[in-house]
């Protein structure tokens, strides 16, 4: 449950990003030390976007023509979108306008929010009723 009275609105760091499996199963996608970060703007806009600490350079090429290995791999590692929000003290919702991943342009990502000792927490539940049923949870702090 959110604490009450949590201001979201600002710049968040990542500290973390797991998934908890309900088969017992954890995973880092991006490994235990991923960076980024979520904006939360007074408008209503936000953008967010993280990756893996140790995404290489590429070796073939630069953004126009590497090869397409050294493509997937960044795509691989990167995560970013952009869009409105709207936060009712304890879930957040990101209709997403911009996004690396276009199957996600046009959806709206439902957060269960969660506040405590200036950590902010956002749960999603994925792939429910399948063998693959998890919680997605980003950890975020304010920047020094």
């Amino acid at each position: 449950m959110a604490q009450q009275g949590i201001d979201v609105i600002g710049r968040w760091e990542l500290i973390s990003w797991y998934q908890e499996y309900d088969d017992g199963r954890v995973i880092y996608p991006f490994g235990d030390d991923a960076v980024g970060f979520i904006d939360y703007q007074k408008n209503g806009q936000m953008c967010c976007a993280f990756a893996r600490s140790d995404r290489p350079n590429f070796t073939t090429g630069g953004q126009w023509n590497a090869e397409d290995s050294d493509k997937v791999t960044a795509y691989n590692g990167y995560l970013s979108y952009c869009g409105t929000f709207r936060f009712d003290g304890s879930a957040v919702e990101h209709d997403v306008k911009f996004s690396l991943y276009p199957n996600w342009v046009g959806t709206t990502m439902v957060r269960q929010v969660s506040y405590e000792d200036g950590v902010l927490k956002l749960l999603a539940r994925l792939e429910v009723d399948t063998p693959e049923a998890r919680s997605a949870i980003l950890v975020w702090r304010r920047p020094e």
